[in-house]
């Protein structure tokens, strides 16, 4: 894959400092350098120690990535919901893993990936996920289609310029605020490796929420996380009283409709890294977030037919 930029500034620099600044690590350097790829200055191979001056146009070719990974492809439903030469966004369904485990070998998103890149003969088959989501949480998931569009993604993680929203199922209607803060650090609990709670001695964690309707049986909440603890958001509303409907690992109401913590990631919005086009990417609600609001508002009406006799 090649990239070229034009040098814009007054001051002379050299190669190597220029691309740094485009995010060229000293690793993928030497991939350019060892691997099969080049560099070129105003249409000339040149080294990283080149000097670089206003107007000169700088080339680089990245070697093919190959498959040189474990993850084996399968044949598997994904629903795509942005798709470019550097990224790769999917919807991710309930009950997939992101990452294959010893467990499930076959059936992590990652796989499913994996399998498409195969059947679509992409040249760069490794993979590279850029944003994770919990088994049982549905939403927009990022991959990277290539190493330098991943490391490229991660300093604008790193840069907090990625924006990402969530959508939520409270088990108790405990929010009277219509837009608020939960400010908690969070550490592990003494008896578990898995679940998380609320300490004095954790990491620093703070959520941000905006509450959207309130129902009978809970609530529905935006969420959107200013840092990035595991189970923050399961974690942060269980210790207000207010763990996510169907969570049975923090206490959450089970629900014939919602068989899994009832969360969601609904959007992902970031300046495309290489384009600059800025994008906001969307995934719709699932069915089970659909139904168990269809049967709130339902009860809602039979409340409200009651009152009125």
């Amino acid at each position: 894959m090649i990239f070229s930029w034009i040098y814009e500034k007054e001051e002379t620099t050299l190669m190597k400092t220029f691309l740094r600044s485009k995010g060229v690590s000293k690793s993928l350097l030497a991939t350019i350098k060892f691997d099969g790829g080049c560099i070129w200055l105003n249409g000339k191979e040149r080294t990283v120690l080149a000097t670089l001056e206003k107007g000169d146009k700088v080339m680089i070719r990245i070697p093919d990535e190959g498959e040189h990974e474990t993850t084996v492809g399968v044949d598997m439903p994904l629903d795509i919901l942005f798709e470019d030469d550097h990224f790769l966004v999917v919807n991710k369904p309930f009950g997939a893993a992101s990452i294959p485990s010893k467990v499930h070998p076959r059936l992590s998103m990652a796989n499913r990936v994996k399998g498409y890149y195969q059947r679509q003969g992409y040249v760069d088959q490794v993979i590279h996920i850029v944003t994770r989501l919990d088994r049982d949480t549905t939403g927009v998931m990022l991959f990277a289609r290539h190493g330098y569009a991943h490391a490229l993604m991660d300093t604008l993680l790193r840069n907090k310029e990625v924006d990402k929203t969530y959508r939520a199922v409270l088990s108790e209607p405990v929010l009277t605020e219509t837009h608020g803060f939960i400010d908690a650090p969070i550490g592990r609990t003494e008896d578990s490796i898995i679940t998380r709670m609320v300490r004095e001695d954790g990491k620093q964690a703070l959520t941000e929420y905006w509450l959207d309707k309130s129902y009978p049986d809970g609530q529905t909440v935006k969420i959107k996380l200013h840092t990035g603890r595991t189970h923050q958001i399961r974690v942060h509303f269980t210790s207000i009283g207010a763990p996510l409907l169907g969570d049975d690992l923090y206490g959450g109401k089970a629900d014939p409709d919602m068989l899994r913590q009832a969360l969601h990631c609904e959007s992902l919005a970031f300046v495309h890294p290489i384009s600059g086009e800025a994008l906001k990417i969307e995934a719709p609600l699932p069915d089970d977030f659909i139904k168990w609001e269809s049967r709130q508002r339902d009860k809602e009406a039979d409340i409200h037919v009651g009152t009125t006799i």
